[in-house]
């Protein structure tokens, strides 16, 4: 795995913050660390996205924030759990994990060969 696909895992955790975050925050502190985890999250996001085929990589993002916030949710916000939502996500986690299986990676040859 390279350093990229590291860039958007975190990316995506942060975007399980800001949205998140965006429910929940009720004071300046809990919004400056909203606006926080969503440049980060961005800057993750883009910043990988320059190296890695962009529909790929936002569909991981996108992928795996959905999942994680469903799941935080029902962690630290007693959502309730409902059978058919973790199948679905289930699913969803499935589908990301194909695609990121299929998409070829850079490497150092082709990197530079690809404008």
């Amino acid at each position: 795995m390279n350093t990229e696909w590291i860039k958007v895992y975190i990316a995506a955790v942060f975007e399980v913050i800001w949205v998140s975050g965006l429910k929940h925050a009720d004071d300046p502190l809990t919004w400056f660390v909203t606006i926080i985890a969503i440049a980060i999250s961005f800057y993750g996001f883009i910043s990988a996205g320059k190296k890695l085929p962009m529909g790929t990589v936002y569909a991981v993002f996108v992928g795996l924030g959905t999942a994680g916030t469903v799941i935080a949710e029902i962690i630290f916000f007693s959502e309730p759990i409902k059978v058919s939502k973790l199948l679905f996500i289930l699913l969803l986690l499935i589908g990301v994990i194909g695609l990121k299986f299929v998409t070829e990676e850079p490497n150092a040859e082709t990197e530079g060969a690809e404008l």
